[in-house]
């Protein structure tokens, strides 16, 4: 028979044993109700989204759900004032409203063709199709204008968003250029007539008013590429914001900070769908009147012009130029009412540029940028080569050397042999085609054989024998390019663009005509800038 203290302890081991027990019932039973629990949520119907339109009677609403209007009760916890067109809405099983959720951040991205009076706004959904569409609550209060582009829900029929797309910032550089007249050399004549063009009127507003003035609207650079007519444009924006900080009395780095260079790179701006690049265009001259609002001056600049404003009616290429030109003209003729705005176009073949736009009250002065003759030349390459680049020898002798060798005239410089239609021919030399940019190319290569040099023998500087290599080697890279140049092209670099040019015979080294391959005869290409 089991004693007392047997039993005790028996007792006391049946009473942990079943603590265990409880315990492993306590937690089955918890992992029951978790899965009871995830089953029910699985179970659950799907629940589904709509896109508020607008209250109804009572606590209803109207949503768009899938497609289709519905009128669909709410839950009481939803605060029906703070409903706006647009929100977006959880609905349960019974297709009743039970959460606000956040906004859908996608959709179609159209544009604004106007915006009405009574909040509605007409947007240009396809080629063909404009509507109407309601404004959401976040656009309920913002401004668009003609030419925004908006996000839009097109089932709903609403304007959710106002997108500032970034392609117009990328193709104008709003800060203005730290390039000074004092940088371009051999163009002294053109940088006067662009000063009473520019400066002037700007600087002398009441002289301009009292003597009856208008101020001209627009100003055209032409001539042979890389003589500095994008140079020019860049140092007119940082001239006028410093004479306009020294008018004001400010310092010039916040005039800097407050002018703008609105540099539109014309190709880029070209759209293969119809009203695109017309609509780029009006976006600049707007972007031009909101800075000009500030009272600081404004340069708008248009490179490679004529890839843009091509005269209409030639069919030289696809006649996009019928719609944008008037664009242009259009935006020009309204730069008349505002102040602190002007107009720059370069081009290298202002003959393909539409008259209208160079009519007097338009693009009103028109500056040739020549080539540089000798004296020229030598204020160019005076520039590259200052006092900061290590010589040789002196430097005005260098200079004068590589001048001479550049403009020198003689068999050993024939470049091409143009023969006129009345009979008569004309030899050009390599100097007639130089241009700021040949010049400072010439320079660089003396500055990178002058590199080497020191690297193989370590004697510093630039000497007579760089300069000559790079003026020699300059030419010779350019021998062939007459080849591929259309007689009527000759004949404006010549400037005899009255005789027709029949025959274009491109001459070696030392005067002796090149192997041609058909190079003497019209090419029937379209002209190009040689």
């Amino acid at each position: 028979m089991k004693t007392y203290q047997e039993m005790t302890e028996e007792l006391e081991r049946f009473a942990a044993q079943n603590d265990r027990l409880v315990t492993s019932l306590r937690s089955a039973r918890a992992q029951i109700v978790d899965l009871k629990s995830d089953l029910e949520r699985v179970g659950d119907p799907p629940n589904s989204y709509a896109t508020f339109l607008r209250r109804a009677e009572g606590t209803t609403v109207d949503v768009l759900h899938n497609g289709r209007r519905l009128r669909v009760a709410t839950s009481a916890d939803i605060d029906l004032v703070a409903l706006r067109p647009g929100a977006e809405l959880r609905l349960n099983e019974g297709l009743a409203v039970v959460e606000v959720v956040d906004a859908q951040e996608t959709g179609s991205v159209i544009v604004v063709e106007e915006a009405l009076a009574d909040g509605r706004v007409l947007v240009q959904v396809g080629p063909d199709d404009l509507r109407a569409f309601r404004r959401s609550g976040a656009v309920a209060e913002t401004t668009l204008d003609a030419g925004d582009h908006v996000l839009a829900d097109l089932r709903a029929q609403l304007v959710l968003e106002r997108i500032d797309r970034a392609e117009i910032t990328d193709l104008v550089l709003e800060q203005v250029p730290d390039t000074s007249f004092s940088r371009i050399g051999g163009l002294g004549e053109q940088i006067e007539a662009i000063r009473d063009a520019v400066e002037l009127p700007f600087l002398q507003q009441d002289l301009y008013r009292e003597y009856g003035l208008r101020p001209p609207k627009g100003v055209l650079l032409y001539g042979p590429p890389g003589c500095g007519k994008t140079m020019i444009a860049k140092a007119v924006a940082h001239e006028l914001a410093v004479r306009s900080a020294e008018a004001r009395g400010v310092s010039v780095q916040e005039a800097l900070q407050r002018s703008f260079f609105l540099n539109v790179k014309g190709p880029e701006l070209l759209n293969k769908y119809v009203g695109e690049t017309e609509r780029s265009i009006r976006l600049v001259f707007e972007r031009a009147r909101e800075h000009a609002e500030s009272g600081h001056p404004v340069v708008v600049f248009f490179d490679e012009m004529e890839s843009l404003f091509r005269t209409r009616g030639t069919g030289l290429s696809s006649d996009v130029e019928t719609t944008i030109v008037p664009q242009l003209l259009a935006e020009i003729d309204g730069v008349e009412s505002l102040e602190n705005v002007i107009v720059i176009g370069a081009s290298n073949r202002e003959d393909m540029i539409d008259p209208a736009i160079l009519r007097p009250g338009r693009l009103d002065v028109k500056i040739r940028i020549r080539r540089p003759d000798a004296d020229a030349a030598r204020e160019i390459l005076g520039l590259y080569l200052d006092a900061g680049v290590p010589l040789r020898e002196d430097r005005d002798a260098l200079l004068d050397l590589t001048v001479s060798e550049i403009y020198a005239e003689g068999e050993h410089t024939a470049f091409v042999r143009l023969e006129y239609s009345d009979g008569s021919a004309e030899t050009l030399h390599f100097r007639d085609f130089v241009s700021g940019a040949t010049l400072r190319n010439i320079v660089d290569r003396a500055k990178k054989y002058a590199v080497k040099d020191y690297l193989e023998t370590g004697v510093p500087g630039i000497g007579t024998a760089h300069l000559s290599s790079a003026v020699a080697q300059e030419f010779a890279e350019n021998e062939d390019l007459p080849s591929g140049a259309h007689p009527d092209d000759w004949a404006r670099i010549s400037g005899r663009r009255g005789r027709r040019v029949e025959h274009v015979v491109p001459l070696r080294a030392g005067g002796a005509p090149a192997a041609q391959d058909g190079a003497d005869a019209p090419t029937g290409e379209e002209p190009r800038d040689a």
